[in-house]
């Protein structure tokens, strides 16, 4: 059996609770994850309070969230060679009934996994695939040119974080939004150029590019209050598929992370990158598997700076 975090009807955080469930077998092509870590994320919440219902009630509880886990692999399937059994790993999930990261193990697309980063811990490895990967595929969208100048708001959480590093890491210039208690962070992150947050920030932007900048990631969920910041022609990359309108050719791009839940180079290319230093980890606090409430009332409460994760 397996232990599972998750919810048997849909509400607030104290609706996490311990299951039990039969463990997957492993077949050609996957692996088995003994799960030492989970990252709780903004999605895991929506998932736990009913905001995917419909979806989810096609299949019997319970529905366990979580999206990102690091362990150790405890079994391979058949045309499995870029992992062994012993290796410490991290992994993104696509959660569905009870197949989800808050699990004591999992079974995944050995795509889906790869070696986590040589120094850091399960709780630091944890954090970063599915925001890492959001970001690489945001960029992967924008598509934009060494030079060329990338607007990031949020830029203070996960998403946004991962954004200015990977952006600042393909020669892009990289302005970002901050608080002023978050600046020193944002911009130890890489960021050029750093602005107040705010819903004017499209007017800041302006103020520093007049003519608009070549690409903008919403890790702020603003949505059309950002589009004036944006060039003509330009590219807008929303991460909660905001579908416009839109104005003076701008494309928006919809970022489903799901689109790369089994590119296992791009996950590798996380791994090196973290391991060169270009992309940082961080950890805002860890709570043991029986207190999973705690975390998501944490993360609800904002302000935290990196991942709440949960431990196994």
């Amino acid at each position: 059996m397996v232990m599972v975090i998750g919810v048997h009807e849909f509400g607030g955080p104290e609706k996490l609770k311990v299951f039990d469930i039969p463990a997957q077998p492993v077949a050609s092509g996957q692996v088995r994850v003994d799960v030492a870590a989970a990252a709780v994320s903004p999605t895991d919440t929506i998932h736990r309070s009913g905001g995917r219902a419909e979806l989810l009630q096609q299949d019997p509880p319970p529905y366990v969230p979580g999206m990102d886990i690091a362990g150790v692999i405890s079994e391979i399937g058949d045309g499995v060679d870029h992992v062994a059994v012993g290796d410490e790993v991290m992994g993104i999930v696509a959660p569905a009934a009870s197949h989800g990261g808050y699990s004591s193990s999992i079974v995944l697309p050995a795509r889906s996994v790869a070696r986590a980063p040589q120094g850091s811990s399960a709780v630091e490895a944890c954090t970063l695939p599915m925001n890492g990967l959001t970001a690489q595929y945001a960029l992967d969208l924008l598509d934009l040119p060494k030079g060329a100048i990338l607007a990031v708001t949020g830029a203070a959480g996960a998403f946004g974080g991962y954004m200015v590093q990977l952006g600042a890491n393909r020669g892009l210039r990289v302005i970002a939004d901050s608080s002023a208690a978050d600046e020193d962070l944002v911009r130890s992150l890489g960021a050029h150029e750093v602005i107040r947050r705010g819903d004017d920030i499209a007017n800041r932007i302006r103020a520093l590019v007049p003519d608009g900048v070549d690409g903008l990631a919403d890790g702020s969920i603003q949505n059309e209050l950002l589009l004036p910041a944006v060039r003509d022609d330009g590219g807008f990359a929303t991460v909660r598929g905001f579908q416009g309108p839109s104005e003076r050719g701008i494309t928006l791009h919809q970022v489903w992370v799901r689109e790369y839940r089994t590119e296992l180079e791009k996950l590798d290319e996380l791994r090196a990158l973290t391991e060169s230093g270009s992309v940082t980890l961080r950890v805002a606090a860890t709570f043991p598997a029986d207190q999973a409430s705690e975390a998501h009332r944490m993360l609800e409460a904002g302000g935290t700076r990196g991942r709440c994760v949960i431990t196994f």
